[in-house]
């Protein structure tokens, strides 16, 4: 359930951008899997569950005008029972749809210690941010998330604290 929790979490901070969803074929680790995660919300889905939201409450409210711009939100997540379950040949056939001139990474982490890596990518069209894709996995874990459609970036910033979303502060310059 953890588990399913931080990708939600992933997918409301994540919930930005977009263009055409990646073509996410993961079949062969699904049958691997030992817990699968699939979340497909399409555009008509998304705009449905934003008429639940009430515009006069201030939460509600900037959730609502966050969602008025996506088109949808597509996760897909595994876990296995032992390592090497995934290959990196099933992160590459993923990196190789996110490339330039469309995408570009704009975060890459890797640790050689614990064998996780993760990596983010924005897409871009007429100085536009369009689309977001995170690619993360450990050892055991392979997980994808992309967000289809646009989103002004400060009301993503305004859903910090709220909704389990945690509330970034970031200090001011200190002068010298």
């Amino acid at each position: 359930m953890k588990r399913i929790s931080k990708l939600l979490l992933w997918s409301s901070l994540a919930a930005a951008l977009g263009a055409q969803p990646l073509q996410i074929n993961l079949d062969q680790l699904a049958s691997k899997a030992s817990e699968t995660v699939d979340v497909s919300l399409n555009g008509a889905t998304l705009q449905f569950a934003a008429k639940f939201l009430d515009g006069k409450d201030s939460e509600e409210a900037k959730v609502k005008k966050l969602l008025a711009g996506i088109e949808g939100i597509y996760v897909k997540s595994f876990e296995f029972k032992t390592e090497g379950a995934w290959s990196k040949a099933d992160l590459e056939r993923l990196r190789n749809q996110l490339r330039p001139p469309q995408w570009s990474r704009i975060v890459g982490v890797t640790s050689t210690e614990d064998g996780e890596t993760a990596e983010v990518y924005v897409r871009s069209e007429n100085n536009k941010m369009t689309g977001l894709a995170i690619l993360a996995a450990e050892p055991k874990e392979f997980t994808v998330v992309n967000i289809v459609g646009s989103l002004d970036l400060n009301s993503l910033a305004d859903l910090g604290g709220h909704f389990g979303i945690p509330k970034v502060d970031v200090p001011a310059a200190q002068k010298k």
